[in-house]
């Protein structure tokens, strides 16, 4: 019988697309269920999405939605990014969802009947951004230690979760499962916050109504502790279900380092309390920045991964993530590093090895693998150097994956080093020597065929399709001397990659918005502050059209906005995007995006929009004017997918 592999990744809180860190994550465990499976073992892979609290409230609110309708078309913006990074998910949990809200009514109720959960009244600083309460010694120059922001008082009636109450169970149970805390190194740190002191925990909110609301008691909404974190055991049928009866406890459960505090002393006394076993180990991996910077929302260092996906392919990307930055530690992500280690490792390292002996065997064997003869010495010492699949898979199995996929590429050089040593293209006219050379090669290329799978899956199901072979299992990746099949015909299963060099108009953002409100500037006379919707949020804008529009002319209009402007104060009052505009000979008219939706995304046709922040001085660098009645820039029609943008003016206005 296989032995059962279940493996979590930290659910999503979609309040906005996914970045760079859920794309790690994902691929993080992806590659991990993927080793597992091809381990034999019965693996279970759970993702989903955190979708209740404030934080979505909020946002869905400014978005001019009901938070359902707002989380169910963020849902398809993570299932999307699962997908083009090659993931397979075994379940995907989402909080909304009934078979979740009902268990985790239970779950509270249950708490609450034992005494595990009492009522009382809570007053204290609270994160939005972290669905968190902070005490003073939390803070960081009085701020929040993660979003750095002014936190809020609340004060309000709460049920709260007795996690004082398993402060020494919790510590007797690290110390005596050294693996529970991966990387080891973090597990003083957490020892030490425990050693402190914990205090229960605010586990209801009655100010937020978007959550599960308490069974017994309506009017207060389950906060996300015991709403998110039960979800690992929800989306397996806790507590009766026939998944959770074979696949919890998991086996790993991987979180970013910014929650690891809640999944380690949070979640396991919640398992104390519920009287199940902890998961065997918690492994929080680090942050990843973005040529040096932090990835944020407000400073615009973001990077989409289905954008790089769609660039580079999801095996590059895949690759970059999982070899360039240690497991557990912090790392950095530049697009030029991305193409450095992809063209260098996938490129000329196994794609280069697979096409030169691919030629070399349709060129002397008619594209069969040939029968090996004597091995030499240095044939035997590639085979030894072949027998890598027990260290790779002890390294995969304490979660050393950056070290298991240097392993696998220290043997295609080896591999690379040995085809230049034997020169086989000089020996043609000896067949036994060059079948064997060959032979060993094509097996030696088998065998990492397999090993690369979890990690490069497109690749190496390509290298082992050329070979002629199958990935199958572990079992398969040693050295065999009865191989035999016929080569695919040489074909690069890698092309070297190149940077995409960006139009100056793919770093634009344009959307359509409403105007809802128009107001005298306090400090302009030619300016106007414009209150807009944008289909996801509410902005404000300083235009400098009142010259040319009546506040009754604007007020209700749909207009073109640039969504991804810096922010800046002009003259005393922020503008957080700007109004696009023609101007010709005094003239000046709005751009006419016709009768669509609030939101619609602006393209020109086979540019893709950016993401990124950018500066007024960058749209300054894009020339956008009319012909036509048209907008356009340079030879493409500004349009929605409704139709194009207009706008009532001669040709040749600038916009601006």
């Amino acid at each position: 019988m296989p032995t059962t592999f279940s493996i979590t990744r930290a659910i999503d809180y979609p309040n906005g697309r996914p970045h760079l860190g859920h794309a790690y994550e994902f691929v993080i465990a992806d590659a991990l269920a993927r080793w597992h499976t091809l381990a034999g073992d019965d693996v279970h892979f759970l993702c989903g999405l955190d979708e209740h609290g404030q934080k979505i409230e909020r946002t869905a609110k400014a978005a001019g939605k009901e938070p359902q309708a707002f989380v169910d078309g963020q849902a398809i913006f993570f299932k999307e990014a699962a997908k083009a990074l090659n993931v397979h998910y075994s379940d995907f949990i989402r909080t909304s969802e009934p078979r979740h809200i009902t268990i985790v009514q239970d779950i509270f109720e249950q708490l609450k009947k034992q005494g595990d959960i009492y009522k009382g009244n809570y007053e204290g600083l609270y994160c939005t951004g972290c669905e968190a309460f902070f005490t003073d010694k939390d803070l960081v120059d009085g701020k929040c230690p993660v979003h750095k922001r002014t936190l809020e008082t609340v004060k309000e009636e709460s049920y709260f979760f007795k996690l004082s109450k398993y402060q020494d169970q919790l510590t007797k149970y690290i110390l005596a499962h050294p693996d529970f805390i991966l990387p080891k190194r973090r597990r003083d740190e957490f020892l030490n916050h425990i050693k402190e002191g914990l205090r229960d925990i605010s586990v209801s909110r009655t100010s937020v109504s978007w959550g599960i609301p308490v069974r017994s008691d309506p009017k207060h909404t389950i906060y996300v502790w015991i709403d998110a974190l039960p979800n690992y055991i929800t989306a397996l049928g806790y507590p009766d279900g026939k998944l959770f009866k074979k696949f919890w406890p998991a086996d790993v459960q991987i979180v970013g380092k910014d929650i690891a505090r809640f999944h380690i002393v949070i979640w396991p006394a919640l398992l104390f309390a519920l009287k199940l076993p902890l998961p065997t180990s918690v492994h929080t991996h680090g942050f990843i920045n973005v040529g040096g910077e932090k990835l944020s929302k407000s400073t615009g260092v973001h990077v989409d991964p289905i954008e790089l996906v769609d660039k580079y392919g999801s095996d590059a990307f895949r690759y970059y993530l999982l070899r360039e930055i240690p497991a557990g530690e912090d790392g950095d992500f530049t697009e030029e590093n991305l193409i450095a280690r992809a063209n260098g490792d996938l490129a000329d390292g196994i794609g280069n090895l697979l096409n030169r002996v691919s030629t070399l065997v349709h060129s002397h064997f008619n594209g069969k693998i040939p029968s090996p003869n004597t091995f030499q010495a240095v044939d035997n010492d590639l085979i030894a150097q072949s027998a890598i699949v027990t260290d790779v898979d002890a390294l995969m199995r304490t979660y050393d994956w950056h070290k298991a996929v240097e392993k696998i590429w220290d043997f295609i050089r080896y591999c690379n080093r040995y085809l230049s040593f034997t020169t086989p293209w000089k020996h043609t006219d000896d067949k036994e020597r060059l079948a064997t050379v060959l032979y060993a090669l094509i097996e030696s290329l088998r065998i990492i065929a397999i090993l690369s799978s979890p990690f490069i899956p497109t690749t190496a199901e390509k290298v082992a399709m050329q070979l002629g072979q199958k990935i199958t299992t572990l079992k398969d990746a040693t050295f065999k001397k009865t191989t035999t099949g016929t080569l695919a015909p040489a074909k690069p299963v890698f092309l070297k990659l190149e940077l995409v060099k960006e139009d100056p108009f793919a770093k634009v953002n344009l959307r359509v918005a409403e105007i809802k409100d128009v107001q005298n500037h306090p400090n302009a006379d030619k300016l106007y502050v414009l209150q807009i919707h944008l289909g996801n949020e509410h902005r404000q804008l300083v235009a400098g059209i009142k010259a040319h529009y009546k506040p009754e002319e604007l007020k209700g209009k749909k207009i073109v906005v640039v969504s991804n402007l810096k922010p800046a104060q002009l003259r005393g009052v922020e503008s957080q995007g700007m109004l696009l505009a023609a101007e010709k000979k005094g003239i000046v008219k709005v751009l006419d995006p016709g009768n669509v939706s609030v939101g619609e995304q602006v393209f020109a046709d086979s540019i893709t929009p950016g993401t990124h922040e950018i500066t007024i001085e960058e749209f300054g660098k894009i020339t956008l004017t009319t012909k036509g009645k048209n907008v356009v820039y340079g030879t493409l029609e500004l349009k929605t997918r409704h139709g194009n943008i207009t706008c009532d003016i001669d040709d040749g206005a600038k916009i601006k």
